[in-house]
């Protein structure tokens, strides 16, 4: 099986696009899969929201050191496939790379659970459907 890049990314990148990475390279690693996942934003916050690191800490995740990332188009270059969360940056910074446009996740602002459970659930199936092919 080839091994391939993901690349979440969100408007901050320390929030949902970081919750998707966190889980893709955690479930991928679980099943011995090649792929890899990395989160960025094009306005990144300088660190992970409190609410966030909470959401994780609760899950026995520690992202308090994790700081987010400007994303880049060499780092889309890369990229087997593009997921943004109501994000133009893959389209503008990679065009022609497949991307996949996850907007309708709620906020994770407004409630860490229901995000976290939204984007485990296509998380899941992304995985699931990438270890298909």
């Amino acid at each position: 099986m080839k091994s391939q890049k993901i690349a979440f990314v969100c408007l901050h990148g320390s929030a949902k696009s970081l919750i998707a990475a966190e889980q893709f390279n955690r479930l991928a690693m679980d099943r011995e899969l090649p792929f890899r996942a990395a989160t960025s934003g094009p306005e990144p916050d300088a660190a992970v929201p409190g609410n966030v690191i909470a959401g994780f800490k609760s899950r026995g995740i520690d992202v308090s050191q994790y700081r987010p990332a400007l994303v880049a188009a060499d780092a889309l270059d890369d990229a087997d496939l593009i997921v943004s969360f109501a994000c133009d940056a893959g389209r503008r910074l990679a065009p022609g790379r497949p991307e996949e446009r996850w907007d309708e996740c709620p906020a994770v602002s407004d409630d860490f659970d229901v995000a976290w459970a939204f984007i485990a659930d296509r998380v899941e199936r992304l995985i699931a459907r990438l270890a298909a092919k």
